[in-house]
């Protein structure tokens, strides 16, 4: 069944999270560790859309730090599993265990709990109620039925494994955001192929998140070498190429049908109404980890690789966004063509190539395909809180590609736009579906 996201912040379904424990089995711990680290992410969804600095490549970088974080806590005391330390640009060895017993529900919880309250400080009041408040709820849950000296030692583990990441996490080029995110000067560029503001609103004049592209990377090796071709040759002449690109934007935006203007809103992801593209991939992890019932061994794992994946994918779009710097459809089209054009969805502030949500989805549907298989069916029912029905689709590389699609519905992407995301992004996240978190 799938969760509803208004239950979480508000915890008006505290029940489900205090549920009683079971026999005291490793198994039952398991099942304890699961549910601290689903119930965590769900809150973790909603921050995301209350916290007004996480726009898309922010959320990703965070879900990232949250997800090494939970797979840290649980490498740390599960030979079965293989820390990341080594693997990850910068990160060095994570703290070991000591003497003594060790709980693992307790050691995960306080890991999480410290790394989302790091990374998500700024978020406002309700954002905090509900924090203080989630980790009251899943402390309980996950210290119930433990002596006090082991639960204790836990916490104090899984703290200094969240310390470690956020020390690390404060070094990347990503930690620190002014202004929303929109630099407070800037030069635009002046040929008629560049970027310009596509906003009314006056921080809007200059784009999001520009230096994005210079942020370390988490797994890729080499950033620059992952870079998209460029684009085609820009024109203005009827005929030519890149006419013929936004002229198929035009069309279909005049044409689109029910479907396809459902399919570009369920994509759409926008900051601040929805838990942003990199959310929703781990929504959909989330949901598959429910039906099938995985443990918690494979949803750590799998969690880390794709917040990598999809973080890596965010600052390899922005380095080619303002390498090429070029404009949006809207701006060409009321130029050359109709004047009066609207597109669907509202166009983001930043230059259109590549498409982030394209890089983003290629990462994930790679990272994912390695985990699950190629032919790996599943339903979507992220958005069915905002009366948005449940899609299903028969592989992960087919969901990536209808989110790519749904950019030019949307009239927001070029059609090559889009292409050219999903092949850097599927670049990006074999790096990501390389890592070892197996021993």
């Amino acid at each position: 069944m799938p969760f509803h996201r208004r239950q979480v912040l508000g915890f008006t379904i505290a029940a489900p999270f205090a549920l009683a424990l079971k026999p005291a089995l490793a198994a039952a711990r398991a099942d304890v560790s699961r549910e601290v680290l689903l119930t965590w992410h769900k809150l973790i969804l909603e921050l995301v859309r209350h916290t007004a600095t996480y726009m898309p490549p922010v959320a990703a970088r965070a879900f990232a730090y949250i997800g090494v974080t939970a797979h840290e806590a649980l490498a740390s005391g599960n030979p079965a599993l293989r820390s990341l330390a080594g693997q990850l640009t910068d990160l060095t060895p994570l703290p070991a265990r000591g003497e003594g017993e060790f709980d693992e529900p307790c050691v995960l919880h306080a890991a999480l709990e410290a790394a989302v309250t790091g990374l998500f400080a700024n978020t406002g009041p309700t954002g905090q109620r509900a924090m203080e408040k989630m980790g009251q709820i899943m402390g309980k849950t996950a210290s119930e039925g433990m002596a006090g000296d082991v639960v204790d030692r836990s916490v104090a583990h899984g703290r200094a494994i969240a310390a470690h990441v956020l020390e690390w996490a404060a070094g990347d080029g990503g930690a620190v955001i002014e202004n929303m995110g929109f630099p407070r000067s800037y030069t635009p560029g002046t040929r008629p192929q560049d970027w310009v503001p596509t906003s009314a609103i006056r921080m809007q004049q200059a784009p999001l998140l520009p230096a994005w592209g210079q942020n370390r990377p988490f797994a890729v090796p080499d950033m620059a070498s992952l870079d998209a071709p460029a684009p085609p040759d820009y024109d203005e002449a009827e005929g030519s190429t890149f006419h013929a690109y936004a002229t198929e934007v035009y069309e279909t935006g005049k044409a689109l049908t029910d479907e396809q203007k459902l399919i570009a809103r369920f994509w759409s992801d926008d900051a601040m109404l929805t838990p942003t593209p990199a959310g929703h991939w781990i929504s959909i992890v989330m949901q598959i980890a429910d039906r099938d019932a995985l443990p918690v061994e494979v949803i750590a794992p799998t969690l880390a690789k794709l917040g990598v994946a999809q973080a890596d994918a965010f600052v390899s779009c922005w380095s080619t966004k303002f390498k090429y710097n070029l404009l949006r459809p809207v701006t060409y089209i009321k130029r050359h063509i109709d004047k009066a054009w609207e597109p669907l969805l509202i166009t983001p502030p930043f230059p259109e190539y590549t498409s982030g949500h394209s890089c983003q989805s290629g990462a994930a549907s790679t990272v994912l395909t390695a985990v699950f298989g190629e032919d790996f069916a599943f339903d979507d029912a992220t958005h069915v809180d905002e009366g948005l029905p449940v899609r299903s689709f028969p592989s992960f590389a087919a969901a990536a590609e209808e989110a790519a699609l749904s950019r030019m519905y949307g009239g927001i992407h070029f059609r090559f736009g889009n292409e050219a995301g999903l092949a850097q992004g599927r670049a990006v996240g074999a790096f990501a579906a390389a890592l070892k978190t197996e021993a």
